[in-house]
């Protein structure tokens, strides 16, 4: 178990409730209703996942403004400073967010949290695309693109413009505020994953532009192949839903396609080294700055879900470049999205089994145990399975000779929808407690501040006061 003094209860908060709530009154919550010593401060993000109030649809909570906020854009929520981005044609304005004027998040609240002996990280939100096209002159430039060139809704992880311009703002970040720590998002996955639907699938099959054609071909890999693999791969998928089936069945027509394309995997891990090597460069550029600043990376929720996207989120590899991993074990919420990942899997590669057979498979490659389908949407998964993740990822870690810290993403009101599950006082209570005792050096709270009701916050402090880390 963790000495108090080495525990890091974080928080994910966005500008809008320093806005709404003033620094002091929301720090005063965190502090005492919650234990929070960290927070992880949205200072960019174009999600409303991360940034803005509740999402419109879902009940408010008990604190903040009584209101949903449709205006909600994105972006930055500090000031950009433009000595750091001249190796991009982004410009700080272009990118600025504007729903609170002139607010600097970080110069407001960065102060008052050291005053309080808290910490600061900055926590980037990468994963979207489509308010910076609308936004940002020539933003179109750094897409993906498919097979046939056409462009895709995400930017493209090998595009030299995209890549200066994080390691521009993280630069500035970090020289400009006195932040504690780098907490860096992207939830992503590669062309294989979003073929397959479900929860995060965009259904592009990506990314083809002429800087990943480049980069495959130093690597080795047919680039004509990998595009016809895809283009077969796709048709096979949407003739799948449509109930097509193929003579010798789905799962064999997919294996089939495997061997006869084995280029498929080889873009598929192509796409995710691209998105290895930019975490390993923001790791090196930012040690290098100072090295005391903590550098860390939240793997998504589509980690516990698929086996797939599983085998490409390697944690004991991940330890070299990361002081601490915030991995996603949101178990309220994740029986709705495991249902939904189900649907889409059963209907393509696994269409040949029943739906339960299907689930007992699955749940066996990932380690997990929880109820039917018919149950866990209402249900959610348990404590149990938040102890399990986060007893394979310190094993991982331990596996690799690193101090790498894991901070497992806890479950506080993630929406889900009506009569699905929802997060009650017990629930935090049994998912900080399994967390830690499964041996994690701290949690943090997720998804966002904004939308928490604060008898859960409030069940995180009593678990910590009954583990003695309060």
């Amino acid at each position: 178990m963790q000495d108090k003094q080495q525990t890091t209860i974080a928080m994910q908060v966005g500008a809008v409730s320093f806005v709404d709530e003033g620094v002091e009154q929301v720090l005063d919550n965190l502090q005492e209703l919650g234990g929070v010593n960290t927070l992880f401060l949205a200072n960019f993000t174009y999600t409303r996942g991360t940034g803005g109030r509740q999402l419109e649809g879902h009940p408010l909570p008990d604190h903040g403004k009584m209101a949903y906020d449709p205006e909600f854009v994105g972006g930055n929520y500090g000031i950009a400073h433009p000595q750091y981005y001249n190796r991009t044609f982004i410009r700080p304005e272009q990118f600025r967010a504007k729903e609170h004027g002139d607010y600097d998040m970080m110069a407001e609240v960065i102060p008052e949290a050291k005053r309080r002996g808290m910490k600061s990280y900055c926590w980037i939100e990468e994963s979207s695309g489509l308010w910076q096209s609308q936004t940002i002159p020539n933003y179109a430039q750094l897409l993906e693109q498919d097979p046939r060139g056409i462009s895709g809704r995400k930017p493209c992880f090998n595009h030299p413009e995209y890549r200066n311009w994080h390691f521009s703002l993280i630069e500035d970040y970090i020289k400009s505020y006195e932040v504690d720590g780098v907490a860096w998002c992207s939830e992503r996955q590669g062309p294989l994953g979003n073929l397959f639907g479900g929860p995060w699938a965009t259904g592009e099959v990506t990314c083809f532009c002429p800087h990943c054609r480049a980069r495959a071909r130093e690597l080795g890999i047919n680039v004509e192949r990998a595009r016809q693999g895809y283009i077969a791969l796709r048709d096979f998928i949407h003739k799948a839903r449509a109930d097509v089936r193929p003579n010798d069945g789905y799962f064999v027509m997919f294996w089939r396609l495997l061997l006869r394309y084995p280029e498929i995997l080889a873009w598929e891990n192509h796409w995710h080294e691209g998105q290895r090597q930019f975490f390993k460069e923001i790791y090196g550029m930012v040690k290098a700055i100072n090295p005391e600043v903590q550098v860390g990376w939240h793997v998504f929720h589509l980690n516990s879900l698929s086996p797939f996207y599983r085998a490409t989120q390697d944690l004991s590899e991940m330890s070299h470049y990361s002081d601490f991993i915030k991995l996603v074990a949101y178990n309220n919420c994740a029986g709705p999205r495991f249902a939904d990942y189900m649907k889409h899997l059963h209907s393509t590669i696994f269409r040949d089994a029943a739906p339960q057979e299907a689930l007992q498979l699955i749940y066996r490659f990932l380690g997990i145990a929880e109820g039917s389908l018919e149950d866990i949407p209402q249900q959610g998964w348990s404590a149990d399975y938040v102890r399990r993740e986060t007893q394979r990822a310190v094993q991982a870690v331990k596996l690799s000779g690193c101090p790498t810290r894991i901070y497992p993403g806890i479950d506080v009101d993630i929406p889900t929808g009506q009569g699905l599950k929802q997060t009650e006082p017990q629930d935090v209570y049994e998912s900080v407690t399994a967390a830690m005792q499964a041996g994690a050096q701290g949690v943090v709270l997720s998804r966002k501040y904004s939308e928490m009701r604060l008898a859960n916050l409030e069940a995180c402090g009593k678990a910590l006061k009954d583990l003695s880390l309060l």
